[in-house]
């Protein structure tokens, strides 16, 4: 073949494979992730998902990601903000080929104390991909375990929290009729019920010295004037508030606007109580121990079983009658309040009513056990810690006992059951343990509730541990020195321990409430030196409406 046809095919064959190999695409390169994710984080060492509790005060945060991070993205693509919106200053720096970021933050956080650590869309990776989805951890720092004031001896606290408590009663009462405000926010609304509690610590701040006799009859006088010559009443019970300067009926709702019987016999067990100590053989102690007996025998027991049925009715009113149709019948607060019926001089009710509206026919009874306690009476785990208390302020539960149950036994196996409910924490609430616990009827974070077992919101209340002396003594002075010496700085204030705390939510009530206060200074008392009980008891109407009902109990023989 001559050399210009060689040339010419060589060329040919040259020009197919040059433009074979242009025609055929070149292998792409692999994509560049677009996002990246978090593989793991952990918070000083341990992994529990994205909320943290009892977080130490200068914490270790891993987040490692699935690509390298740039480390030109961390200020932008990291934030570290207190609950107060308040920014913490922190340290970031990149370990494990840049995958990982270590945060510290560069001083102490704050004892109890929430804060919020996120990584946002803004961080990047090395090569400019971006956080598929932003991760956010909640942090809960921890308690102070310090002391915030001097340790003194258990008896010195048990007298130093009746004397501030008191004053809730002695200080801040209503300047005109000198009954207890409800709350320390209601202005003129006083409270019955609350009253009646109030009135009871006024001989136990005499016996303990923190006011004089003299004083704490004048104010007794104010008192009971108020209650018997300027109170609405209606058929001689009282409402549940009332106006401390008038006496006009608060409406505690729409309906009830009149008497309420269960708050009247808290005022009486009261009233009662501080007839027994006001003894002495004088012409002012003499009308003392008069009106209160006047407003006692007022008070028309047996109209409030509705044209005689076999119950007793909490509220009746002269705007909507029996409307409410609220029977009163147990386990509750209320065992006082047929005790009292019974026990009256002028309008008593029969045992019957007892039997078939309180016991409810045997239908009060429980008999189960709960923590392998046995609970003679009531709902599932004993309900709310008031139960054992507002009765029992003035009522002497020790050897106290019916048909129905040994109320010592009762009393003191609800609050253990409600003591090891918050041991054994079965909802996992921060803070819960045997020197923080007890539930019962409070404010909570934006609302009010009946705390139990059964209705926990994670939220403790004092006065339940605390009320609760006389029942469990080693475990409510545990409870009181944790309030005390642990969370003083947000607990202690000027009428004693204000309401309730949440340590999940680190929340703090700065309310006070008399129905919560009264039975601390009360009880602790009856633990103490059984005054209340021993007053309350010697009433002779009490003790005859007792055997009445067929109670049983060496402080009525």
């Amino acid at each position: 073949m001559p050399f210009r046809k060689l040339v010419l095919l060589g060329a040919l064959i040259w020009f197919g494979i040059s433009c074979n190999t242009k025609d055929d695409p070149e292998p792409a390169a692999p994509a560049k992730p677009s996002t990246f994710t978090l593989s793991s984080l952990d918070v000083n060492g341990a992994f529990s998902g994205y909320e943290y509790t009892d977080v130490s005060l200068k914490p270790n945060l891993r987040f490692t990601f699935s690509s390298a991070l740039s480390d030109a993205s961390l200020a932008s693509g990291l934030t570290f903000v207190a609950n107060s919106g308040e920014k913490v200053p922190f340290s970031a720096t990149l370990e494990d080929g840049d995958s990982t970021i270590v945060i510290v933050p560069t001083g102490n956080l704050q004892f109890l104390n929430a804060y919020t650590v996120s990584a946002t869309s803004a961080l990047k990776s090395k090569s400019n991909a971006t956080l598929a989805n932003a991760v956010t951890l909640s942090l809960h720092t921890q308690l102070d375990s310090t002391d915030k004031f001097p340790v003194i001896t258990d008896d010195a606290l048990l007298t130093l929290v009746q004397q501030q408590t008191f004053k809730y009663f002695w200080d801040f009462a209503h300047p005109v009729s000198g009954l207890a405000r409800e709350r320390n926010s209601s202005g003129d609304v006083v409270t019955s019920g609350g009253s009646g509690f109030g009135i009871m610590t006024i001989p136990v701040a005499i016996e303990r010295k923190f006011i004089t006799r003299t004083a704490g009859l004048e104010r007794m006088q104010k008192i009971t004037a108020f209650l018997k010559d300027k109170t609405q009443k209606f058929h001689g019970a009282f409402p549940h508030w009332l106006n401390g300067g008038t006496g006009s009926v608060v409406p505690f709702s729409e309906k009830d606007n009149g008497a309420d019987l269960v708050e009247t016999s808290f005022l009486i067990q009261g009233l009662l109580t501080a007839r027994q100590y006001f003894n002495a053989n004088n012409a002012a102690e003499a009308k003392l121990r008069a009106d209160i007996t006047a407003i006692w025998e007022g008070v028309e027991w047996d109209w409030f079983t509705k044209n005689d049925e076999k119950v007793l009715y909490w509220h009746w009113g002269p705007t909507f009658g029996w409307d409410m149709n609220h029977q009163i019948r147990g386990w509750n607060e209320s065992l006082i309040t047929y005790v009292l019926a019974a026990s009256s001089p002028t309008h008593s009710i029969s045992k019957e009513v007892y039997d078939k509206g309180w016991a409810n026919s045997g239908g009060l009874k429980n008999g189960n056990s709960y923590f392998n306690i046995p609970l003679p009476l009531g709902e599932p785990y004993g309900g709310p810690l008031f139960f054992s208390h507002y009765s029992f302020l003035g009522l002497n539960p020790t050897g106290l006992q019916d048909q129905y149950a040994a109320y010592f036994t009762q009393n003191k196996n609800h609050t253990l059951i409600n003591y090891n409910y918050c041991i054994a924490n079965p909802r996992a609430f921060y803070g819960y343990s045997d020197q923080c616990w007890g539930l019962t009827a409070s404010d909570i974070p934006a609302g009010y509730n009946a705390n139990s077992p059964a209705s926990d919101k994670g939220v403790i209340t004092p006065t339940a541990a605390l009320s609760s002396f006389p029942y469990t003594p080693a475990e409510s002075m545990k409870a009181l020195k944790f309030f005390y010496y642990k969370l003083g700085d947000k607990m202690w204030g000027e009428y004693g321990f204000r309401d309730a705390f949440s340590l999940k939510d680190l929340w703090f009530a700065d309310s006070y409430l008399a129905i919560d206060q009264g039975p601390i200074i009360i009880m602790i008392e009856n633990h103490r030196s059984g005054l209340p009980w021993k007053l309350f008891m010697t009433n002779p109407e009490v003790k005859s409406g007792l055997k009445k009902l067929g109670f049983t109990s060496p402080n009525i023989n």
